[in-house]
């Protein structure tokens, strides 16, 4: 999956309004209008679309961490990822929304995926660890879909 898919599904999932990705870019520091976040959400090869890369998605998950749960605590600014994983992009997604292991699994099971509990931590362990396991696109496919299951009531 590339990165303007995973915003696109990410947005559709949430029902996230324009204006809130707008704020949630500011939040992170990146100046961006409505007209270029639209340019995000254009499918692959329709006119005017602007690839997002790493550090835009990045920035763009942090942005949204501080909208939906406030600055952090300690005042410390999140630095902005240059190379982003599937890995880094389900934590970010988790820490926005607030969920705990059972309610990743739940979203999981939504889209008729049946992970464990060590599957799933495994996917947030550092890339160092014995039991590091990397969240390859169907994890992030079907964690996108199992959101949009969730939130939209969709089948």
């Amino acid at each position: 999956m590339n990165n303007n898919d995973i915003l696109r599904r990410f947005r559709y999932a949430l029902d996230i309004k324009d204006t809130e990705m707008v704020e949630a870019f500011r939040l992170s520091g990146y100046e961006i209008d409505r007209d270029g976040v639209k340019n995000f959400l254009k499918k692959d090869g329709e006119e005017g679309q602007v690839k997002c890369n790493d550090r835009i998605l990045g920035l763009f998950l942090d942005g949204f961490i501080t909208y939906k749960r406030g600055k952090m605590e300690n005042g410390k600014e999140r630095k902005p990822d240059k190379k982003m994983t599937n890995n880094m992009i389900l934590k970010k997604m988790q820490i926005a929304l607030g969920f705990r292991s059972d309610d990743m699994l739940k979203i999981f099971r939504l889209a008729g995926l049946e992970i464990s509990n060590s599957e799933l931590s495994a996917l947030f362990r550092n890339k160092e660890h014995n039991n590091y396991k990397e969240c390859g696109d169907k994890y992030m496919r079907n964690f996108l879909k199992g959101l949009t299951i969730c939130y939209r009531d969709v089948d």
